[in-house]
C-alpha cells in the first residue's frame, strides 16, 4: 500500500479501511487530505487489491471537524479565486457516489462542516455514542456544501434539515438514530468491532448485486416511477448473469450458505 501524510489505509479480507489521520486537528480536512483522498480512491478501486467493502473513519476523539480554513484559496490560471470544492472535493464526493462496493461510515466522534457530508455518504453510517453532527457553516457566515443541501431534506426532510443547517447545533447520535439519519449507535469500544464485522459480512456477499443496490437507490432520488422501473429491469438482468446469482440459487435449493465470489 501506498504511503500518506495524512491518511492511513489497511486492506484485509476485501475490507479497506481508510483512516483521516490528523487527530491533533480532530481530522480538519487540509489541502493534502483532501488532495490524498483524490489519489486514495485509484489504489481502493484497483481491481488488484481485491477490496469488495470501503470503510471510513477517524484516528484520535474525532471523525472529521470540517475544512482546515487555515488552507488559502486556489488560483485559477487566469488570477481569480477558483473553490477548492470544485477541484478537489467535488470530485472526491462524485468518487463516492459511483463506488462499486460497499461504502460504510464509522462516525468515531465530532462529524462537522464538510465532515459530516463525508459521514452522510455511507451506505450505512454508524456512530459511537460519542458521536455528533453539525451543520457549522453558518457560524462563519457561510452555506452548507459537500452536497449536505441534496442529502439532508432526503434523509430527514425539509424542517429537520432547516434545523440543522440555521440553527447549527449539535446532533447527538442517540438522536441522528432517532431521526432516521443514521443506522446503528454503538458504545465507543464496540463501534471499529461492530463495524469491521458487518463490512466483512459485506465484503463477502455477492458484490455486483451490492453495487447494483447502491445505485439503484442513489439514482431513485432523481428518477420517476416508470424511469426507476426500468433501471429495476437492467440491474436484475445484470445480477441474473452473475455466478454469484447462480451460487445463491443454489445455496438455497441445497439449505446451505452461499460462497459468494464477487463474480
Amino acid at each position: 500500500m501506498s504511503q500518506y501524510e495524512t491518511l492511513t489505509l489497511v486492506v484485509e479480507d476485501g475490507v479497506a479501511l481508510l483512516t483521516l489521520n490528523d487527530p491533533a486537528r480532530l481530522n480538519a480536512v487540509s489541502r493534502q487530505m483532501i488532495t490524498e483522498l483524490n489519489v486514495v480512491m485509484d489504489e481502493i478501486e484497483a481491481a488488484e487489491t481485491g477490496v469488495r467493502c470501503l470503510v471510513l473513519t477517524g484516528a484520535g476523539r474525532g471523525f472529521c471537524a470540517g475544512a482546515n480554513l487555515q488552507d488559502r484559496p486556489d488560483k485559477s490560471p487566469e488570477g481569480e479565486p477558483r473553490s477548492i470544492l470544485d477541484t478537489h472535493y467535488h470530485p472526491f464526493l462524485r468518487r463516492l457516489r459511483g463506488l462499486k462496493i460497499p461504502f460504510v461510515t464509522a462516525v468515531n466522534g465530532p462529524a462537522a462542516g464538510v465532515g459530516m457530508s463525508f459521514a452522510l455518504m455511507g451506505d450505512l453510517i454508524l456512530a459511537s455514542t460519542s458521536a455528533y453532527f453539525l451543520q457549522a457553516f453558518r457560524r462563519i457566515g457561510l452555506m452548507p456544501d459537500g452536497g449536505s443541501t441534496y442529502l439532508l431534506p432526503r434523509l430527514i426532510g425539509l424542517a429537520r434539515a432547516m434545523e440543522l443547517a440555521m440553527l447549527a447545533e449539535p446532533l447527538p447520535a442517540e438522536k441522528a438514530l432517532e431521526w432516521g439519519l443514521i443506522n446503528r449507535v454503538y458504545a465507543p469500544e464496540e463501534l471499529m468491532p461492530e463495524t469491521m464485522a458487518l463490512a466483512k459480512s459485506l465484503a463477502s456477499g455477492p458484490t455486483v448485486s451490492l453495487k447494483l443496490i447502491r445505485q439503484a437507490l442513489w439514482q431513485s432520488a432523481e428518477n420517476t416511477y416508470e424511469e426507476q422501473l426500468e433501471v429495476e429491469l437492467r440491474g436484475q438482468r445484470e445480477a441474473g448473469q452473475t455466478l454469484d446469482y447462480r451460487e445463491g440459487v443454489q445455496a438455497f435449493l441445497e439449505k446451505r450458505p452461499a460462497e459468494f465470489k464477487g463474480q
